[in-house]
């Protein structure tokens, strides 16, 4: 696929100030499944995903949600909040966005004051150059623990959202069922947070 100079747009179509530019939602930066995969075979693309947590007064971590979902083999498995940040979104938004569609508009997330991740993480799609792995691409994802406060209800294609104490989150048997190495990933973004 390549971009001919005509699909463009030219210079002088474009405002002169950005503030004249359309709404962030007019376009949202979404592509095609068709896109999406040429994309993915070409380029790193950027993630968000969040450890959804409960805590107390004192900020420390009471309780961990996982989600529940199920693979299209029929498998259960748990998962964190992901997903891609769009194109002219800030990590903020995205982060908001993944968590309110996951976890339901009540929900009621603390996105953090300042976007530093807990973590890092890059993502191959051959086994053995990290020990995240993701079949479909090379992706680097920004992780954070999000402190929610309202009711969630999942939504997309979660079952529901379990809350756990941190120590039966960090279980072998609970780290074993997320996939692509989240497991370590969770690991990782609680001990951030003291746990």
């Amino acid at each position: 696929m390549t971009v001919e100079t005509a699909d463009l747009p030219d210079p002088e179509d474009l405002p002169a100030d950005p503030e004249d530019l359309p709404p962030a939602d007019s376009n949202p930066g979404w592509l095609s499944a068709d896109e999406l995969d040429f994309v993915r075979g070409r380029l790193p693309i950027v993630y968000v995903e969040a450890v959804p947590v409960r805590v107390d007064g004192h900020g420390r971590v009471t309780e961990v949600g996982l989600l529940l979902r199920s693979t299209p083999e029929g498998v259960m498995t748990r998962a964190l909040v992901a997903g891609r940040v769009r194109y002219g979104e800030s990590l903020r938004d995205a982060l908001f966005r993944h968590l309110e569609n996951d976890l339901g508009p009540m929900a009621f997330p603390l996105i953090p004051a300042s976007p530093v991740p807990a973590q890092v993480a890059e993502y191959f799609p051959m086994p053995g150059l990290s020990p995240y792995i993701d079949e479909r691409q090379h992706a680097v994802s920004l992780v954070y623990v999000v402190p929610v406060t309202g009711s969630c209800n999942p939504r997309q294609d979660a079952l529901e959202v379990s809350w756990m104490a941190p120590e039966a989150a960090l279980a072998p048997d609970v780290l074993a069922e997320l996939g692509g190495g989240r497991g370590r990933l969770l690991r990782q973004a609680l001990s951030s947070v003291g746990c």
